[in-house]
């Protein structure tokens, strides 16, 4: 799972947990407190009203009750406010039914006061008695307050997924915020380990000041260290290449000159000589070819070409030097190919690949050649029955001058550049090569695209 993934699930999963938490305690407890609540003090303000209306029809008669209780009726909250006698005449206040519900009745047997509660009334009655042991009742009709109604479960569920999907949204973008640095980090970092030198994220990453930001910039400083490093080493590769090339010829001169002079005792040294110096020039020259692919010089002519003569000229040249080894290369399968390419270059990789296979096949084994179509590429296949390579190192193995176990190298005459040649000629146009062990050998395989009609 990716991070941003991560983030905003977490973040989400977070906040609908709280919501839903809180909710589900306010849906399951305050209802029922507010309810409570609002009848206490229901309760307590008709029986305040009613023991102060008592006490005024006591000193003052029923005209103070009157004016007393057109006091207490107010348009937005008391509909009627009404005095009644213990045969429950109404002695003063606007008419109103206390029969509601035998609410009357229950008044004059309760010491508390009782309530009937309707969606958009309340009706309550208390019983108040004065000194002289008269009894009367106290009612009022008033309107219902409106927080007293809790929502239905629907609505809550709403009000819940609502707040879910807003919270969803702000995760949604803090977590794009966060991770897409990241993003654009490691894209970038895979554009510099396949090669892409001018690779640069801090612009991308845009004005952020925060930690991410300045990894960008440290990145954007490492990418253009590395690219000055690895032109500066390529240039002076190729400089060294030029320079050394002009003492050799003059080297191979004096060598024929002292040739001419020796005596033939000594004409093993001047062969030994000589030998050390091709294998000089050949290394240079592999270097020379190494350091155009890799640098990019497009000044390899490309053109439609037969790949299926080239390759089986390649294993013929390959075959004629096998069989000093006691070895043989072949073609195992084949098919008719045209490509368009370079010859020098493609012939340069094949044959890389092929003197590579015939060095460390076993002696009396032929090294198996096939080329078979696949779609619109054409698959080449070398395999050789030598030793193989361990896993660990199948990947290094077309970097330049590595060498896998440096004692076989030498024996074998191996200088680590002939599968990076290779890698880079099959790259420059446009394919993949890649190696692998066989169950009895080891199998180099090079995928090119095949030339349109």
């Amino acid at each position: 799972m990716s991070l941003f993934l991560k983030i905003f699930l977490w973040f989400w999963l977070s906040i609908a947990l709280v919501v839903a938490v809180v909710s589900f305690i306010n849906w399951s407890t305050q209802p029922e407190n507010l309810r409570r609540q609002w009848q206490t003090f229901t309760g307590e303000t008709v029986g305040i009203n009613a023991q102060t209306a008592a006490q005024i029809f006591e000193s003052e008669g029923e005209n103070g009750l009157r004016e007393y209780l057109d006091r207490l009726q107010t348009p937005d909250r008391v509909n009627a406010v009404a005095f009644f006698d213990a045969t429950g005449r109404q002695i003063a206040g606007k008419p109103l039914d206390a029969t509601r519900e035998n609410l009357f009745e229950r008044a004059l047997t309760s010491d508390n006061t009782e309530l009937d509660i309707s969606p958009q009334e309340i009706f309550a009655a208390r019983r108040v008695q004065l000194e002289n042991g008269e009894v009367f009742v106290f009612a009022t009709n008033s309107k219902r307050p409106t927080f007293s109604v809790s929502p239905d479960l629907g609505t809550r569920v709403l009000q819940i997924l609502g707040i879910v999907f807003a919270a969803g949204l702000g995760c949604y973008g803090l977590a794009r915020y966060l991770s897409s640095p990241i993003s654009k980090l490691r894209f970038a970092t895979r554009e510099l380990a396949n090669g892409n030198l001018k690779t640069r994220v801090a612009e991308k990453v845009g004005r952020r000041r925060d930690e991410l930001a300045g990894l960008a910039r440290d990145f954007d400083e490492m990418a253009e260290r590395m690219e000055n490093l690895l032109t500066s080493q390529k240039r002076l590769t190729q400089d060294v290449s030029h320079e050394l090339r002009s003492p050799l010829a003059r080297m191979n001169v004096a060598l024929e000159l002292a040739r001419q002079k020796t005596n033939p005792e000594n004409a093993a040294l001047l062969e030994r000589i000589e030998k050390e110096s091709n294998n000089l020039n050949d290394m240079i020259s592999r270097l020379l070819v190494l350091s155009k692919l890799e640098t990019g010089v497009p000044d390899f002519e490309k053109h439609s070409l037969n790949l299926t003569k080239l390759i089986e000229q390649t294993v013929a040249d390959a075959d004629f030097e096998a069989k000093g080894k006691n070895k043989s290369v072949k073609v195992a399968e084949s098919e008719e190919c045209k490509i368009f390419g370079s010859e020098t270059l493609l012939r340069s990789a094949v044959e890389n690949v092929l003197r590579n296979a015939v060095r460390y096949t076993k002696e009396a084994t032929a090294v198996e050649v096939s080329f078979i179509k696949s779609g619109g590429n054409v698959l080449i296949t070398v395999k050789d029955y030598g030793a193989g390579v361990a896993d660990a190192e199948l990947e290094k193995l077309f970097r330049p001058f590595y060498r896998v176990g440096e004692d076989r190298t030498r024996r074998t005459g191996g200088i680590g550049l002939g599968l990076a040649i290779a890698e880079r000629a099959v790259h420059a146009h446009g394919g993949t090569i890649g190696a692998k062990n066989a169950a009895d050998g080891f199998v180099v395989e090079i995928n090119l695209p095949l030339a349109g009609d």
